[in-house]
C-alpha cells in the first residue's frame, strides 16, 4: 500500500465564526420601566430569540434617557450615542467556542 494511504489524514478546520444578534437603539428605547437592560430581558421584550447567542448593540435609532446596558459586543456608533445621553455600557465575556 502507498504510503500517502497509510498516514493519517489531516487537514485544515475553518475558525469558528461568532454569531450575533442585532438588537438597535431604537428598539432598546421602548424598554421604559427599566433602568438596567440585559439580554435576559431584551428576550422578555421579544428583541432577541436565542439566550445562547451573544447580542450586539447597534446605533440605528436614538436614546434620549440615561440606562446601563449590558451585552456582548457594542457599536462605535451605539457606544458614542449611550455615553452621550448619559447611560453606561457594560461588557459580558463571550463564551469560548472550540
Amino acid at each position: 500500500m502507498p504510503l500517502i494511504r497509510r498516514l493519517p489524514k489531516r487537514g485544515f478546520r475553518p475558525i469558528p465564526k461568532n454569531y450575533y444578534q442585532v438588537v438597535n437603539l431604537g428598539d432598546l428605547a421602548e424598554i421604559k420601566d427599566k433602568e438596567t437592560v440585559t439580554p435576559e430581558i431584551m428576550m422578555e421584550y421579544g428583541l432577541v430569540s436565542r439566550s445562547s447567542w451573544p447580542v450586539k448593540i447597534l446605533g440605528e435609532g436614538d436614546i434620549q434617557r440615561p440606562i446601563t446596558i449590558k451585552s456582548h459586543a457594542f457599536s462605535a456608533s451605539a457606544k458614542q450615542k449611550i455615553e452621550k445621553s448619559g447611560g453606561k455600557i457594560e461588557l459580558i465575556p463571550q463564551k469560548k467556542v472550540k
